[in-house]
């Protein structure tokens, strides 16, 4: 007892060195850093505190409009076709009837559908946003049926995710927006898929037909007789009526973003 009690006593402890080791971004993990721990506290000449403004988060609002990004699944296929058109073109008449969101703009793209919405409140929006989603995936699920000659009509996901939503403050977030959503095609290279979509001076697959703002023009574009456009509302909040054009109109040839 008393042996084993003399070899436990005389056995060492081995200090391991600490190896800080660095990520694939060249940084330690662990140890002493720069700009690491408590931020220093800050107080005005008249020793008061200091603390900092933190912004608070947007909500959705009659003044807030949004930019709603939907994507669909392969097994849809490319949108930018003229039952697809005709599919999502009804389900935004239904949003309207329902009356809880106001769709102002859209771009139908090959795999993803741009819309700028106005809405009352988050609830709003989100409840308008799931009818047209329900909508929509209806008759893009009946358009694939009868392009494909299906003997049973398709019942599959349409919608890849729920929707991604970016709430539009200020004025030049709405001219942004809607450059990026109504020259979306350019930016794809859809305006060099052919002939026709070369002569064209605005997206078919768009509002932009409806749109008032385009540079160097006083009205929208006349609408052939031959043309369904896209059932879009006029808009209500202060920054896609008047508000956007603080930053410059829109120019027809504009690329929004790097061309993919």
């Amino acid at each position: 007892m008393a042996r084993a009690a003399t070899k436990k006593a005389g056995k060492q402890a081995e200090q391991i060195g600490l190896d800080f080791r660095r990520d694939k971004n060249g940084q330690k993990r662990g140890g002493k850093r720069k700009g690491a721990g408590r931020k220093p506290v800050h107080f005005l000449p008249s020793g008061k505190r200091l603390h900092r403004r933190v912004r608070k988060r947007a909500t959705v609002s009659p003044r807030t409009p949004v930019h709603i990004v939907l994507r669909v699944t392969e097994a849809v296929g490319r949108l930018r076709r003229r039952h697809a058109y005709h599919a999502i073109r009804l389900a935004i008449l239904t949003a309207a009837v329902l009356g809880l969101i106001r769709v102002v703009h859209v771009s139908i793209q090959r795999n993803h559908i741009h819309l700028l919405v106005e809405a009352a409140s988050e609830q709003a929006l989100a409840r308008g946003m799931k009818g047209l989603q329900v909508s929509a995936a209806r008759r893009l699920n009946a358009a694939v049926t009868i392009e494909r000659r299906m003997s049973t009509p398709r019942r599959g996901q349409v919608f890849v995710t729920r929707y991604h939503a970016e709430i539009i403050r200020t004025p030049r977030q709405a001219r942004s927006a809607l450059a990026y959503v109504l020259n979306n095609w350019r930016r794809h290279r859809e305006d060099l898929a052919g002939a026709a979509q070369r002569r064209a001076q605005v997206d078919p697959y768009s509002s932009g037909i409806a749109f008032a703002g385009w540079q160097g023009m006083t009205s929208p574009f006349p609408v052939p007789a031959w043309y369904q456009p896209l059932a879009v509302e006029a808009a209500q909040s202060w920054l896609f009526k008047t508000g956007w054009r603080k930053h410059g109109e829109i120019g027809l040839r504009e690329v929004p973003g790097p061309r993919e």
